[in-house]
């Protein structure tokens, strides 16, 4: 599930670079065109030769965690192997990414969110370095919210695909081996 915010004001903002990722591997795996449900927008498909739903809220960042709840509600979804969140990350310096099994939100409403509507610290996420709120600026959601320039879009667009098969490698062989793969490499 990747997450953002809905509407064009906040289409090229920081925020929603787990959107870009979530639309970058829809065009990489030919899903076509987002289907359009009441909360969010969806793709189905297959992709590592599993069955997999890309997500992205259309919440806002805050309430990200409300679309989980129809799958929370299956017996069968396990979110600490089945669910993968992508999200922007300004504790990360910019053209980096880390993979974590868990952990807590900091700070993250989007994060917070999901944690609330599963219950659990426990599952996966794909944290995209953003940087961090620079001189000037008194407020994480003033950066976060701000508009990427050309050069940060450039350079988190320039680590998609990389980002991509880190994903794939989640999907095939899970989390901690997609760490161990991905953790370890340097990130620009």
């Amino acid at each position: 599930m990747g997450l953002g915010n809905p509407g064009s004001e906040y289409a090229e903002t920081r925020h929603n670079a787990g959107w870009w990722l979530a639309d970058h591997l829809a065009a990489r795996w030919g899903w076509g065109s987002w289907r359009r449900e009441r909360w969010y927008r969806i793709l189905v498909g297959e992709a590592q030769g599993k069955p997999v739903r890309l997500v992205k809220p259309l919440t806002y960042m805050n309430r990200s965690g409300a679309v989980l709840a129809p799958l929370h509600a299956l017996a069968e979804f396990h979110p600490a192997t089945e669910l993968l969140i992508l999200v922007d990350e300004a504790a990360l310096p910019l053209g980096s990414f880390r993979l974590r099994a868990g952990g807590s939100a900091g700070g993250h409403n989007g994060l917070k969110s999901i944690e609330a509507a599963v219950g659990s610290r426990d599952y996966a996420r794909l944290r995209i370095g953003v940087g961090p709120v620079p001189p000037g600026l008194d407020e994480l959601a003033e950066w976060v919210l701000g508009q990427a320039s050309r050069e940060e879009r450039q350079v988190i667009g320039e680590l998609l695909e990389v980002m991509a098969e880190a994903v794939e490698c989640w999907l095939a062989q899970g989390i901690d081996v997609a760490m161990n793969r991905y953790n370890r490499r340097e990130n620009p």
